[in-house]
């Protein structure tokens, strides 16, 4: 029984329910110098649970989502779960590499997160191991768990459950869980990287963001009409620095992208960075967040990798959120065959920067202190989270990057060569023999080519244009409206392409020094030969002097090779584009750097007047003309081309009918009546008017007022001469509804009260009449005292 005297964190799990357990799982003890995590301790949990009963499903291990495999760095939420009726009092949960027995510290991978400190806790000489906090009856307990990094191989989950005697633990079965590193989706690229890169030369990629987060996609909640991506920020860069990561914490750049939407900070971060970054990666906001790409087209830009950088990361924010973000961190495109990779497609799903405590799209700002490590958000993190799921599915995607390379420069080391259409850069796709344009798109016919942006040897574009007239089917998207291909200025073309048809030049290869006079070169292919076999005599390569750094005294500003110009902003006419470098070192002497760092010149697209009826989107429509009913809402667009220029027929304008909810009907009441008679005919007594209602409220218009007012009256003062009728007379006592028994009049004898008639109304206020009549006028009655007499009441005064 020396095991249950250990006062060890094991020993309480697996004795804490009787003296038989103990009997069944004993230990020996061992001196406490030698009871440490790698030497045995974790181990002999595992000899002491192998005399296990065999499990059944009652009990499960699961990973969110149910995933067949596991990718590096990230990280999972593990249960275990009891199945109704069934409970469990303890649990412990470890992870270990596939085949290893648990006594050595390597044998044990990845890293458990607690989620609840009163739930579970690491065990006290068994650190990798996690455990329950108090032996109490639960029906299951969660805790995250980081894969391990690439090249771990399997992995495999165990749980034990402690219920009553019972100790549970599965080798196979519900309460273990096997999972091997996911196999790359691109190709020959590398998970993580782990080595330096060995390929040659350059590669140009282009990165395309194509936002899935709709209404549509994810209705829970969804903010419609703040809804946006924000400016999209990254860089290629080198494996010493790192953006962000899983498990890593926000720089305060990445906190202002991930709360404000603000690329400013995180920009001035990647520029400070120097070598490490080769260029940097920016993108336009969306608003709203998603629209058919046939209205607007994905956003995307083009950057460079080399030996030394490449890696590529990016973030854009979700917004509103607290501080949610999608992107991609340290993607490596280089591959383990020293080549590049060809193209790199990955679903997203956003994260969560730990700055902001926020639960919903819109919470108000709660700041997260201590600031918490950056993890990926799950359907299990609140109830009132946008991505709940009670049952721990997986987070539809938000978004999709695609990563293609389009172009490579210098000399190529990788063992398969890639084929000619690889290595050229820049190449118009050409023209599909067939029309794949979907039926239910209506266009126009294409506008003729308008003349070429450049009207020299430098290369243009020229641009076409159709327009949408009608889409049958709003769930199949319609292709672009325009069409773009190079050209260059008359008299420019120096190959005739029915002989000897060539590639555009690539761009040109970084100068050869980096600071004074040194030399560049780019190339071309030939991408077609003569029909009539002979050689092409044009030339493939070109070499000019080229200039990074005039001044190279210590005293100096080192920058880097301007980077390419940016797409022209405008469309048609008259735009500017822009390009940028980097500081690579400051002056020594500690001056600032006067440098310039940003150009901006004019550029010329084909003439406006050639696509006379070019306009923008649709705005969103207004909101409804009124706040309750019927109203109307409207939505515009914008001419981009002057008027002057050429005729549009376009309409600009569009309205159409909104309902809003119903708009609150006041109740309407009649007007009152005249006061009734008094109802005595002497003494106090009480006269009353009444009035109808004529419309009921609806949807929530003001309720109906009163319908029946009363007020006093006194005729005269009652004589003693008034007496009570004998019951022989009228069957007793009749009560004229006031407490007062009918009474013989001077001068006149009367019949006794009629019944009251029928109420007027069924509800809301009515009334009822009775009349006593003369029966009889003595000669000595006066006329006024000697009358039919006629009482009214009120009635079903209850409301409708």
């Amino acid at each position: 029984m020396t095991a249950c005297g250990l006062h060890s964190r094991v020993m309480l799990l697996l004795c804490f329910v009787s003296t038989a357990a103990c009997n069944t799982f004993a230990f020996t003890e061992e001196p406490p110098e030698r009871a440490g995590k790698a030497d045995g301790y974790c181990s002999r949990i595992l000899r002491a649970q192998s005399n296990r009963k065999e499990g059944t499903n009652e009990f499960r291990l699961r990973v969110e989502g149910d995933p067949e495999s596991y990718q590096p760095g990230s990280t999972y939420r593990v249960s275990v779960i009891a199945s109704s009726p069934s409970y469990f009092r303890g649990f412990t949960l470890i992870a270990l590499k596939e085949g290893a027995e648990g006594d050595k510290d390597e044998d044990y991978v990845g890293n458990f997160q607690i989620i609840d400190e009163e739930e579970a806790q690491f065990m006290t000489n068994c650190p990798p191991a996690v455990t329950e906090s108090t032996p109490r009856r639960r029906t299951s307990i969660q805790v995250f768990w980081t894969a391990p990094p690439s090249g771990s191989g399997c992995v495999v989950l165990k749980a034990s459950i402690v219920q009553k005697r019972i100790i549970y633990f599965q080798d196979e079965g519900s309460l273990t869980k096997r999972m091997c590193e996911k196999e790359s989706l691109y190709g020959d690229a590398t998970d993580k990287p782990l080595l330096d890169c060995c390929a040659c030369g350059t590669a140009k990629y282009r990165v395309t963001f194509y936002g899935n987060w709709s209404e549509k996609i994810h209705p829970k909640d969804y903010p419609r009409r703040a809804n946006h991506w924000s400016a999209i920020i990254g860089a290629s860069h080198s494996k010493n620095y790192v953006l962000w990561e899983y498990g890593g914490f926000a720089s305060e750049g990445v906190k202002q992208v991930a709360e404000l939407g603000s690329p400013v900070k995180m920009e001035e971060e990647i520029r400070q960075k120097g070598d490490e970054v080769l260029t940097v990666i920016k993108m336009k906001a969306q608003w709203p967040a998603w629209q058919p790409l046939n209205v607007r087209a994905a956003p995307s830009a083009e950057f460079s990798v080399d030996r030394t950088r490449h890696l590529m990361s990016f973030l854009t924010m979700l917004g509103p959120s607290p501080d949610w973000n999608v992107g991609l961190s340290a993607e490596d495109l280089c591959t383990k065959e020293c080549g590049w990779a060809q193209k790199v497609v990955q679903d997203l799903i956003p994260w969560d920067a730990g700055t902001d405590s926020g639960v919903t799209y819109e919470s108000p700002n709660k700041p997260t202190a201590p600031q918490e490590k950056i993890r990926p958000l799950t359907s299990l993190d609140h109830p009132q989270s946008p991505f709940y799921d009670p049952e721990g599915g997986a987070i539809t995607p938000v978004a999709r990057v695609v990563v293609e390379r389009i172009a490579r420069k210098g000399e190529q080391c990788n063992i398969v060569p890639d084929n000619v259409d690889d290595i050229v850069a820049d190449i118009a796709q050409e023209e599909k023999e067939e029309d794949d344009t979907p039926e239910t798109c209506i266009y126009s016919n294409w506008s003729p080519w308008s003349a070429c942006s450049s009207a020299t040897c430098e290369k243009g574009k020229r641009m076409r244009q159709r327009m949408l007239k009608a889409q049958l089917d709003l769930s199949v998207p319609c292709p672009h409206t325009q069409d773009f291909e190079p050209c260059m200025g008359p008299g420019c073309s120096d190959e005739d392409a029915s002989t000897c048809m060539m590639s555009e030049w690539i761009t040109w290869s970084p100068c050869s020094m980096s600071c004074g006079m040194g030399t560049r070169s780019r190339e071309r292919y030939v991408k077609q030969f003569p029909d009539d076999g002979s050689v092409c005599t044009l030339p493939t390569e070109e070499t000019e002097n080229c200039v990074v750094n005039e001044d190279c005294s210590p005293s100096s500003c080192l920058v880097t090779e301007w980077g390419e110009w940016d797409a022209c902003s405008a469309t048609c006419g008259l735009g500017m584009k822009r390009r940028e470098r980097m500081v690579k070192m400051p002056p020594a002497d500690g001056s600032i750097c006067g440098a310039e760092v940003l150009e901006v010149e004019k550029c010329m697209m084909p003439e406006c007047h050639t696509i006379p009826c070019l306009l923008t989107p649709w705005s969103d429509w207004s909101d409804c003309s009124v706040t309750c009913g019927k109203g109307l809402r409207t939505r515009q667009r914008v001419l981009k081309s002057p008027v002057e220029l050429g005729e549009c027929s376009e309409e600009l304008e569009q309205v159409e009918k909104c309902m809003l909810p119903e708009c609150p009907i006041d109740c309407a009441m009649s007007e009152w009546t005249e006061w009734s008679e008094c109802n005595k005919s002497c003494g106090k007594g009480h006269t009353i008017r009444t009035r109808m209602v004529k419309l009921e409220p609806q949807f929530g218009g003001d309720p109906c007022p009163e319908s029946i007012q009363r007020k006093k009256c006194k005729i005269r003062k009652c004589s003693r001469r008034h007496e009570k009728k004998s019951s022989k007379d009228r069957g007793g006592d009749y009560d004229d509804g006031t407490g007062e028994a009918a009474t013989e009049h001077p001068g006149c004898k009367m019949r006794p009260w009629s019944n009251w008639t029928e109420c007027t109304k069924l509800c809301g206020g009515g009334i009822q009449e009775r009349l006593m009549t003369v029966k009889r006028r003595f000669k000595t009655a006066q006329l006024s005292s000697c009358k039919d007499r006629k009482e009214i009441r009120a009635c079903n005064v209850h409301p409708c």
